[in-house]
């Protein structure tokens, strides 16, 4: 068996998570020259009436099957292929990433002085057939923000890029009064279930 695995995922907070537990990775990232390109805004679309929970364990089989797929076109070794995708929930709506500053706001400002869920499912390819797949669930409140505070986060730039507008392991966290369940799930990769599917997959860890 391999010793490393394959990461497709373009966050640099799931590589140090992985980082943290001591494991080997190497990434497989869509759209590099001469590959097939890939539409990962097609993958993310929401479908009518879709709760939250079967949304983020769909999308996540999903970029696991397209990084399925670009690892046998290309030819690589054979390892474990590692996806992750994080989602936002306040009540059953999906807070998915900010179209633009306003758009960042605007999920900001509903989710001032609120709780809401954040889950995080991830999703191992071990070989041809073995699928393993675990889901975190989180919950978070945040203080009341007023808007110059919303307007002053969403000028960092820090919203951008992430699901529900806010990165825990940034300055979001100066206005997150609770939070219950995983902080690297909330992250982008929850290293309790991570681990338990690496260990199922034969990892040492």
């Amino acid at each position: 068996m391999a010793d490393f695995i394959y990461l497709a995922s373009q966050s640099p907070r799931r590589r140090q998570l992985l980082d943290q537990l001591g494991v080997g990775h190497e990434l497989l990232l869509p759209n590099v020259p001469g590959d097939v390109a890939e539409d990962a805004e097609a993958i993310e679309a929401v479908l009518p009436g879709e709760s939250p929970d079967a949304y983020v364990q769909r999308v996540t089989g999903l970029k696991l099957d397209a990084a399925v797929a670009r690892h046998a076109r290309r030819g690589l070794a054979a390892a474990p292929i590692l996806c992750s995708d994080t989602t936002v929930a306040l009540g059953g709506d999906i807070l998915g990433k900010p179209e633009d500053a306003a758009d960042a706001a605007r999920m900001l400002a509903r989710l001032a002085g609120q709780e809401h869920r954040v889950l995080t499912a991830v999703a191992l390819q071990v070989d041809g057939s073995r699928r393993l797949a675990a889901v975190s669930v989180s919950q978070v409140r945040f203080a009341p923000m007023s808007a110059a505070q919303i307007d002053a986060y969403v000028a960092t730039g820090e919203p951008m890029g992430k699901a529900g507008a806010y990165g825990i392991q940034g300055r979001a966290a100066a206005h997150v009064e609770y939070l219950a369940g995983s902080y690297s799930g909330i992250m982008g990769l929850p290293m309790f279930e991570t681990a338990q599917l690496l260990r199922q997959a034969g990892f040492a860890l």
